[in-house]
């Protein structure tokens, strides 16, 4: 993959590693702009505040967190991460399961209409 296409509405991500059994990206997301609400029948993540201030929601309810925290997203869950801080958001994803297409991505709402 190059570097253009992990290029995205709301910023960008990096795939580090990828397996049979994981991917792990990184992904900067910019101030204000927030990811897609969504799940997947086929991965679970867990994420990892690097840096930044994140509004996470999770199967509905809203948590805020910073650098050191981190949630995991069980398959199914519906989620979404957005940037409310005035830097630059950057997380870990680490997916897992049995699938790791970008075509098993259930939107629920999205901001950019995809």
């Amino acid at each position: 993959m190059s570097a253009e296409d992990t290029q995205r509405p709301w910023g960008r991500y990096e795939i580090l590693q990828s397996g049979d059994a994981h991917k792990v990206k990184c992904i900067w997301v910019t101030p204000g702009m927030r990811l897609s609400y969504q799940r997947h029948q086929k991965r679970a993540e867990h994420w990892f505040i690097i840096k930044g201030e994140a509004r996470i929601t999770l199967n509905g309810d809203i948590f805020e967190m910073g650098a050191g925290d981190f949630i995991d997203i069980a398959i199914g869950d519906a989620h979404r991460i957005e940037n409310i801080g005035q830097i630059e958001l950057v997380f870990t994803e680490v997916q897992t399961g049995t699938y790791f297409g970008e075509d098993d991505i259930e939107r629920i709402e999205d901001d950019f209409g995809r």
